[in-house]
C-alpha cells in the first residue's frame, strides 16, 4: 500500500511521529517541532480541544489529531493501528500524556494514586509496547519517555508523581535493553520546571515562585542554577536530538533537562 509522505521540509522529512499528550506544553511543542521540521505526526491527547486547535495550526504540515486515553490500552492500539494504516510505519514514539497531582501521602487519595500510574506509567506502557511491536518488526525506530527530574530526585507532596516517573524511566530503559538488537533506540528526557499549564497551577501568579528559582530547605529543593526555568521548546529540541539520525549509538541514556536544578544527583 502506498502511503503519502510531505515533502522536502527538514531532517524528519517522510517519517512519521507519534507524539501522546500533544494537545499542551512539552508535548505540544515536540509536535509543532516535528512537524515543522518535516515528519507527519499523528498528535494523541485526551483534551479534544487543543488538538482540535493544534490541527488547525499544524495540519497543513501533515499532522492529524488523535483522540484518546492513554491509559487505555485497546485505545491505544486503535490509535497506533489507524495511523500506521494511514499514514504508514511509525519511526518515532514520544510519550508525554502525564497528569499531577500534589499532596503529601498522608492526605492522598486512593484515585489519585491509581489515576497517575494509569496516565504516567501505564500510558508509556501501552504506547510504547503498541509501537515497538512494529518497530521490531521492521528492525527500526525510536522512542523518546518525557519522564522528570522529580523520577530521580525526591519531592515533597509530589510522591505519586515522582514514582510514576520513576517507573516510566525504568520502564524506558528496560525497553530499550530488550529492544536493541532489534535496532530500535529508547530513550528518556527529564525535564525540570518547565512553563506548562501544569507547572502554572502550582504557582500563584503570573511568574514562577522565587522557590523554584532560588531553592527552599524547608521542602529541601535545590534552586535553578541557570535562573530561569524551561521553555517546552527547550524540552522539545532535547526530545528531537534523540529521536534523530544524530543520536544514533545513543540509547538507555536519561537526558536531564532543568537547568542544573538537581546538580544531577
Amino acid at each position: 500500500m502506498e502511503h503519502d509522505r510531505p515533502a522536502g521540509r527538514g531532517e524528519f522529512d517522510g517519517r512519521t511521529a507519534l507524539v501522546t499528550g500533544a494537545g499542551k506544553g512539552i508535548g505540544r511543542a515536540v509536535a509543532r517541532a516535528l512537524a515543522e521540521r518535516g515528519a507527519g505526526v499523528a498528535a494523541v491527547d485526551m483534551a479534544t480541544e487543543a488538538l482540535k486547535s493544534l490541527e488547525e495550526e499544524l495540519g497543513s504540515a501533515g499532522l492529524t489529531a488523535h483522540a484518546a486515553d492513554v491509559a487505555d490500552s485497546a485505545a491505544v492500539d486503535a490509535v497506533v493501528e489507524s495511523v500506521e494504516s494511514l499514514r504508514g510505519p511509525v519511526d518515532f514514539l514520544v510519550n508525554v500524556a502525564g497528569v499531577l497531582t500534589t499532596a503529601p501521602v498522608t492526605e492522598f487519595t486512593d484515585s489519585d494514586w491509581e489515576r497517575t500510574f494509569a496516565v504516567n506509567a501505564g500510558g508509556v506502557f501501552h504506547t510504547s509496547r503498541a509501537v515497538a511491536r512494529r518497530m521490531v518488526a521492521r528492525g527500526a525506530g525510536s522512542i523518546v519517555t518525557v519522564a522528570s527530574n522529580a523520577g530521580g530526585v525526591p519531592r515533597t507532596g509530589m510522591a505519586a508523581y515522582a514514582a510514576s516517573k520513576a517507573a516510566a524511566t525504568h520502564f524506558t530503559k528496560c525497553l530499550g535493553l530488550e529492544l536493541g538488537r532489534s535496532g530500535v533506540r529508547c530513550n528518556v528526557v527529564s525535564p525540570g520546571s518547565t512553563d506548562t499549564e501544569m507547572q502554572r497551577r502550582l504557582w500563584d501568579g503570573d511568574e514562577p515562585p522565587a522557590n523554584v528559582l532560588q531553592g527552599d530547605l524547608l521542602t529541601y529543593r535545590a534552586g535553578i542554577p541557570l535562573g530561569r526555568i524551561a521553555d517546552p521548546e527547550d524540552v522539545a529540541e532535547a526530545v528531537l536530538f534523540l529521536l534523530s539520525d544524530k543520536a544514533r549509538h545513543i540509547t538507555m541514556h536519561d537526558l536531564y533537562v532543568d537547568g542544573g536544578a538537581t546538580l544531577r544527583a
